[in-house]
Order: C-alpha cells, then structure tokens, then sequence
C-alpha cells in the first residue's frame, strides 16, 4: 500500500496505523497479504514495515 502526506511529513499518524491493521485483518482470509506500506510526504517517504508499525 502507498499513501501521500500533504502536510510533508511522512510519519504514519494513528489513523494510518489503525486503518492499515485493519486492512490487513479484513485482506487474511482472501489470502492477500500487506508487505508494507509506504507514506511518502516532501520530507522523504516511511515504510511502516520498517518503523515497525506493522
């Protein structure tokens, strides 16, 4: 998944976290998993795989 910030920052806000683990929840039993998911902003882009979110 990939979303923007217009505001800039990339940083997931709860919404992002609590909407992705929902997502994810509903994708389990259709067999359609989430990698990661990428917010990109003008101040870079973060994988909330990688920060842990997910």
């Amino acid at each position: 998944m990939i979303h923007n910030h217009p505001s800039g920052d990339p940083l997931p806000s709860q919404g992002d976290i609590d909407m992705t683990k929902a997502i994810i929840a509903a994708g389990k039993p259709l067999k359609i998993t989430v990698h990661d998911h990428l917010i990109v902003g003008r101040e870079g882009v973060a994988s909330m795989k990688q920060i842990g979110s997910i």
